[in-house]
């Protein structure tokens, strides 16, 4: 029965790959959070601008709806004096 060894040259080799492991790993946790939260303030931003549109439509509407109001009844006067 044989035992492998491992040298010091190796050992260090493998330790230098799990450390930089272990930073491709953090930088990638970190970037994952930082897109995490970019894609939640764009969520929100456009929850507030889809929110002031819809404002902004039915502000529109209710307008197009005065002035329909006012051209029906103007040209009921003008069908009275008709």
């Amino acid at each position: 029965m044989s035992t492998s060894t491992i040298s010091v040259d190796e050992f260090q080799a493998l330790e230098q790959k799990v450390l930089r492991a272990v930073e491709i790993v953090k930088r990638e946790r970190e970037a994952r959070a930082t897109a995490e939260a970019e894609v939640a303030s764009l969520r929100e931003q456009l929850a507030v601008q889809s929110a002031a549109a819809n404002t902004q439509l039915s502000s529109l509407n209710q307008e197009r709806d005065a002035v329909r109001q006012r051209v029906e009844k103007m040209l009921q006067q003008m069908d009275e004096l008709l």
